[in-house]
C-alpha cells in the first residue's frame, strides 16, 4: 500500500520528476517511458501517481475523461483541469467520451492538452443503446456480425475524432476474447491500421488487457504506425508496462516508433481544422 506523502516528500518527488532529463525515463532505450494512460481520481491523487511513476522510474500522461456528458464538458473546465495539473511534471490529456466530444470545445482550449485518447468500447449497437464492452452489458449474437460493426465503428472514431492516441485497441468483450486471433483477421486489423496511418494517430500498447497482438503490432509498425504505452489504471498499476516493454523488444522499437506529443500548432484538432 503507497503511504501518504508528507509535503517534503512530494516536493522531494515533484522536483526531481521535473529536473531528470529524458534519459532517466529509458531505461537504456532511446525513447522516455512514459504511460499515457493514467487516471488520477478516487484514492489515487496526483501526488500518490507521482510517487508510484518516480519509483518505476516512468513519467506520466494523466487522462481526465472528457465530453459533453462528462463533468469536465466545456472550454472552463477544460482550462481548470489544466491549470490544476500545471504545477506537475505529468503531461495533461483527455480520454474523450462520445463521438460528440469535440464540439463542446474550442480547438483553442483542446491545443493546450498534451494529448487526447479515446477508444471504441463504448459501442453504439443497432437499436441505439450505448453498450460498454468491457462489461456484462456486452451480449454477442452473430460474432461476425458483431466484428464487421465494430470494426465500422473503430475505423469511424480514428478517423473523425481529432485524437492523438486510440486506446485499448482491438479489445474484445470478454464473451469472445478467447476467440481474439480467429475474430481479428488480417482484413480486419489492416482496416484499423490503415486508419491510423491515414490520420496519424498513434496506437497504444495497452498493458492492462495485453493487446494488440503481436501479430496486429507488427503489421503497424510495418505500416508506420506510432506507438505509445498505457497501464489503463485508475490505481497503483501505474507504469507497469511489462507487456508494452515485451512488445517493444520484439518488434525493436526506437524513438522513430514512438509517440510524443505535438507542438500546440500541429495537434490533430488544429491540423485536421486546418486540412
Amino acid at each position: 500500500m503507497t503511504r501518504h506523502l508528507t509535503r517534503r516528500d512530494f516536493a522531494r518527488v515533484t522536483a526531481s520528476l521535473a529536473a531528470a532529463p529524458a534519459a532517466a525515463f529509458s531505461r537504456g532505450r532511446d525513447f522516455p517511458l512514459v504511460d499515457y494512460h493514467v487516471h488520477v481520481e478516487r484514492e489515487m491523487t496526483i501526488e500518490k501517481a507521482l510517487k508510484i511513476a518516480a519509483e518505476r522510474r516512468v513519467k506520466i500522461g494523466v487522462a481526465e475523461h472528457g465530453g459533453c456528458a462528462e463533468e469536465m464538458r466545456d472550454d472552463a473546465g477544460l482550462r481548470r483541469y489544466i491549470e490544476r495539473l500545471s504545477p506537475y511534471p505529468v503531461y495533461k490529456g483527455m480520454q474523450a467520451e462520445g463521438l460528440d466530444w469535440a464540439r463542446c470545445f474550442s480547438k483553442e482550449a483542446i491545443s493546450e492538452l498534451d494529448f487526447v485518447l479515446s477508444d471504441a468500447l463504448t459501442f453504439p449497437e443497432k437499436d441505439g443503446r450505448r453498450v460498454r464492452l468491457w462489461t456484462q452489458e456486452a451480449k454477442i449474437g452473430d460474432k461476425q456480425d458483431f466484428m464487421e460493426r465494430y470494426v465500422d465503428f473503430n475505423v469511424r472514431v480514428i478517423a473523425t475524432e481529432p485524437i492523438d492516441i486510440f486506446a485499448n485497441p482491438t479489445f474484445l468483450p470478454e464473451a469472445i476474447v478467447g476467440e481474439y486471433d480467429t475474430l481479428w483477421t488480417a482484413g480486419r486489423m489492416k482496416r484499423v491500421i490503415d486508419a491510423a496511418v491515414e490520420h496519424e494517430v498513434a496506437i497504444e500498447i495497452n498493458a492492462l488487457y495485453r493487446i494488440p497482438s503481436l501479430a496486429f503490432l507488427r503489421t503497424a509498425k510495418d505500416a508506420g504506425v506510432k506507438f505509445s504505452f498505457g497501464s489503463n489504471t485508475h490505481g497503483d498499476g501505474i507504469g507497469k508496462l511489462d507487456y508494452c516493454l515485451e512488445m517493444a523488444k520484439t518488434l525493436g522499437l526506437s524513438s522513430k516508433h514512438m509517440f510524443s506529443p505535438a507542438s500546440r500548432e500541429s495537434k490533430p484538432v488544429m491540423r485536421r481544422a486546418a486540412g
